[in-house]
């Protein structure tokens, strides 16, 4: 399970480390690369293991592709997807473009989200946080329906 927030450098190079104890769950020896995309309603990028985005790519592809809203997803997500194969050391190259997509500096957060990660900068995803806590956090929010059924 991908689980956690991770803060993170990226060198140089645009390349980011994976977490050792995240290597094995997000790249498996058999499938030793991983997919990112750009979060078509956040600024974030999307980290999936392989075999996790082949699924999503399959089902987004097939949309019915007559509907402006599904073309629109279908670019954005597929069109921007990279096939990344980690190094000797555990590090993906985010390429520049999808670095400029989701305003990525040096410093950056992995959030874990059990199937893939969200790639955030740290400090948007510092403000972004504190949003999420406050609104959270009032009498009145909203939950939606299906988290009010869990038992948490």
């Amino acid at each position: 399970m991908l689980l956690g927030t991770h803060t993170l450098s990226l060198d140089n190079k645009g390349r980011m480390a994976i977490p050792a104890k995240y290597r094995d769950t997000l790249v498996p020896a058999e499938q030793a690369r991983v997919v990112l995309t750009i979060n078509p309603r956040d600024t974030c990028l999307w980290l999936y293991p392989e075999q996790t985005w082949l699924l999503i790519a399959q089902q987004v592809a097939a949309l019915p592709p007559l509907k402006p809203e599904n073309r629109t997803l279908q670019r954005l997500l597929l069109g921007s997807a990279c096939i990344l194969e980690p190094d000797g050391q555990g590090r993906i190259a985010i390429t520049s473009d999808l670095r400029k997509q989701a305003n990525l500096s040096k410093k950056i957060a992995l959030i874990g989200l059990v199937n893939k990660f969200e790639l955030w900068d740290a400090d948007t995803w510092s403000e972004v946080q504190a949003q999420n806590i406050a609104a959270a956090q009032q009498p009145d929010s909203d939950i939606s329906t299906e988290l009010s059924t869990l038992a948490l």
